[in-house]
C-alpha cells in the first residue's frame, strides 16, 4: 500500500468530476491534491484519457516540481501547481481546465464582471484575468512562470487567494483552488457557470450595470460572514 494512497484517491476522485461536470474535453484539464504534512501533491498524468485513469496512476510530486513517485509523466502544468502550492501555503488542491466560457473570457483578456447575486455568493469582486505573459516569460520556464503570472496578478490587485479562489490567465484558461479536491472542483464549476451567465448577460444587454454594492455585500455576508445563515 502506497503511503500516498489517500491523496492519490482524492486526486483521482476530483479529476473524474471534471468530465462529469462538462468542464473538460478529451484531456484538456487536470486536478492536483496536496499533502502538506508530507510536502507533496498528487496530480493527473499528462495526456491520459479520463476513462483510463486509476488512483495508482496519479503522480506524486514535491513543491519544487520534482517527481517523487509514479511511472508516468505528470501533467504538463505541474510546475504551475508547484509554484502555487509553494507560495500560497493554505491551498489544498488546484484545478486547471479549458472550460468553454471561462476560457473565452480569458482569450478576450477580460475580467468577468460581477453582474448578479450568483457571482456575489462566491466573490465580491470581478473574477480577475491576469495579463498575457511577456515574451521573456514565455521564452523562459513557461509553466513555472504561469504560476507567477497568477501570483503577480493577485499581488498587483491586492487580492487574497483565500477569498478569491479562481482566476483567468490571459489568452490561456482558468485556474481554481480550494482547501481540498471537492472545493477546488466546485470553484472551477462555479467559475464556468458565472462566466456563462456573464456572457449571456452581455448578449441580452451590452450595457448591463454592475451589481450594486449593497447586494454584493448582502449575498457574500449571508453565506460567508460571521452571522451567515445560508445552509444548515
Amino acid at each position: 500500500m502506497s503511503k500516498y494512497q489517500d491523496i492519490q484517491q482524492a486526486c483521482y476522485k476530483a479529476n473524474m468530476q471534471l468530465p462529469e461536470l462538462n468542464l473538460v474535453l478529451f484531456t484538456f484539464g487536470n486536478v492536483s491534491v496536496a499533502d502538506r504534512s508530507k510536502g507533496v501533491f498528487a496530480i493527473k498524468p499528462s495526456g491520459v484519457p479520463y476513462k483510463d485513469l486509476t488512483p495508482e496512476k496519479m503522480v506524486i510530486v514535491d513543491f519544487d516540481g520534482t517527481i517523487i513517485s509514479g511511472d508516468l509523466r505528470p501533467s504538463s502544468d505541474t510546475k504551475t501547481h508547484a509554484v502555487l502550492y509553494k507560495e500560497w501555503e493554505k491551498i489544498g488542491a488546484i484545478v486547471h481546465t479549458h472550460s468553454t466560457y471561462a476560457t473565452a473570457w480569458a482569450q478576450a483578456q477580460r475580467d468577468i464582471p460581477i453582474f448578479g447575486t450568483t457571482h456575489a455568493d462566491h466573490n465580491t469582486v470581478d473574477i480577475p484575468c491576469a495579463p498575457p505573459m511577456s515574451d521573456e516569460m514565455i521564452r523562459g520556464n513557461y509553466e513555472y512562470e504561469t504560476g507567477y503570472q497568477i501570483i503577480n496578478c493577485f499581488n498587483e490587485r491586492k487580492l487574497s487567494y483565500e477569498e478569491v479562489e479562481m482566476i483567468l490567465v490571459g489568452n490561456h484558461a482558468p485556474f481554481a483552488w480550494g482547501k481540498n479536491g471537492d472545493k477546488a472542483v466546485y470553484n472551477a464549476a462555479v467559475l464556468e457557470e458565472v462566466a456563462r451567465m456573464a456572457y449571456l448577460t452581455e448578449q441580452i444587454n451590452a450595457k448591463a450595470p454592475r451589481l450594486q454594492e449593497s447586494l454584493i455585500n448582502k449575498h457574500w455576508q449571508r453565506k460567508h460572514g460571521k452571522d451567515a445563515y445560508y445552509g444548515q
